[in-house]
């Protein structure tokens, strides 16, 4: 919904005998649902400043109350893995399986594989029939700025090990281990951005104080796993048949940009300047360009060997990192009245 700018000043009004009261902006009480009646609590900070947020109803999950996933069995690998990432992803700290048949051996090693897999989760109670993971993590700890600085070093990580291969044309062991890695911190972003969206205090403590940033939080997660899945994509392809990769010297080169402009990006974006968010906007373009043209000019075994195909994804990649720069754009101009002088076509 459109979000409009109502005054933000308030005259006290007189309530009773004894008590003061203040109206609430219309677009937030109706954004928020509000009719009268309804309750509200308030969190108070040392300098005197309040958050509201409507107070939680009779029908909202108690707080500790584990999410059951109940059926009369679990065959089909892959489910029980989607179901328990979705409830972490969404918020949830306990999550109970049930089943009427007995998991199989399969099943409950997908199940410990999948708790591994996610930051702060544990099985705490395992039964033939019954499995309860339990989630540690206090959210508090983990502000999203940087959360996506350690996203960035291990997308980093993807493309300094994607060279070193190019360049000693030997295979790489790396690839679960770095996939992994990032399964971990995207799940923890998407948790951190659905429970802030619920707690508007949690909010402002891991680094989003305006709820309305929380979408433009998720469309920078979206961009880092997008990210991370093109690199991941490059890395297995290209490991395949490493001592065959003619054509990979251009390659080489396009890993190096893209390092680069994956570096200015995403500091851009955490730090929020007109002038530096236009130019690695600028440089996202130019690798664009870049690898474009090398794609072009690639012929013969190197169209075949994954080298080629590799290029077309840094290629997408550098789209990713363009629509990053333009949200640092976004934020450099909510945030500053810098002036930036564009010279004319």
């Amino acid at each position: 919904m459109a979000w409009s700018t109502p005054s933000r000043e308030r005259r006290v009004l007189k309530a009773g005998h004894s008590s003061i009261a203040v109206t609430l902006p219309k677009p937030w009480a109706e954004a928020m649902n509000l009719r009268p009646g309804d309750l509200i609590v308030f969190d108070q900070n040392d300098d005197g400043t309040l958050y509201l947020k409507p107070a939680p109803t009779p029908g909202d999950a108690n707080v500790g109350t584990p999410y059951l996933v109940q059926a009369r069995s679990f065959d089909t690998p892959g489910v029980l893995e989607r179901l328990v990432v979705g409830a972490y992803r969404v918020g949830h700290d306990s999550i109970e399986i049930r089943t009427d048949l007995p998991l199989t051996a399969d099943r409950m090693e997908e199940l410990q594989v999948t708790a591994r897999g996610l930051l702060g989760v544990s099985v705490v109670a395992q039964e033939p029939n019954r499995i309860l993971l339990q989630n540690f993590i206090d959210p508090s700890k983990y502000e999203l700025p940087q959360l996506v600085q350690r996203m960035k070093m291990i997308l980093i990580a993807f493309v300094d090990e994607t060279q070193e291969l190019v360049q000693r044309r030997a295979h790489t062991r790396r690839i679960a281990t770095l996939q992994e890695e990032s399964n971990k911190v995207l799940a923890l972003l998407v948790r951190q951005l659905f429970l802030a969206s619920r707690d508007w205090s949690l909010a402002r403590r891991i680094g989003s104080p305006d709820p309305r940033h929380l979408l433009e939080w998720r469309l920078v997660v979206h961009a880092l796993g997008e990210l991370a899945t093109l690199f991941g994509e490059t890395l297995v392809t290209l490991n395949k048949d490493p001592a065959k990769l003619e054509g990979a010297e251009a390659l080489n080169e396009l890993l190096a940009l893209v390092r680069t402009s994956l570096k200015d990006v995403v500091d851009a974006l955490m730090h929020p300047s007109l002038e530096r968010s236009c130019t690695v906007y600028g440089s996202a373009e130019e690798l664009w360009a870049a690898a474009a043209s090398v794609g072009l000019r690639l012929k013969g075994p190197a169209r075949k060997n994954g080298v080629h195909s590799s290029i077309l994804a840094l290629q997408r990649a550098a789209a990713t990192l363009s629509l990053l720069a333009e949200v640092g754009i976004d934020r450099a101009v909510a945030n500053g009245h810098e002036t930036v002088l564009v010279e004319a076509a």
